[in-house]
């Protein structure tokens, strides 16, 4: 029975991870408003962002400390 759980889930993949978004957004839309909902989906997708960049570059985050702060004051 799980077997047939995960091979449905794995050939519906986007489907069913698109509804869940779209039950998850759509509870924070009715529970918290729409500016809090965006905001909150502002801040995961620059997090989303800033991890995908970490990922492929180690040193993205020292170098974009060094560009902002005064070099070596975050140490």
């Amino acid at each position: 029975m799980l077997r047939r759980i995960y091979k449905f889930y794995r050939q519906h993949f986007y489907a069913i991870n698109g509804a869940l978004i779209g039950l998850v957004i759509g509870f924070s839309f009715v529970k918290l408003g729409i500016l809090q909902t965006l905001f909150i989906a502002l801040c995961v997708i620059a997090g989303f962002l800033l991890g995908k960049q970490l990922q492929k570059d180690k040193m993205f985050l020292k170098n974009l400390l060094d560009k902002i702060l005064p070099p070596g004051s975050y140490r």
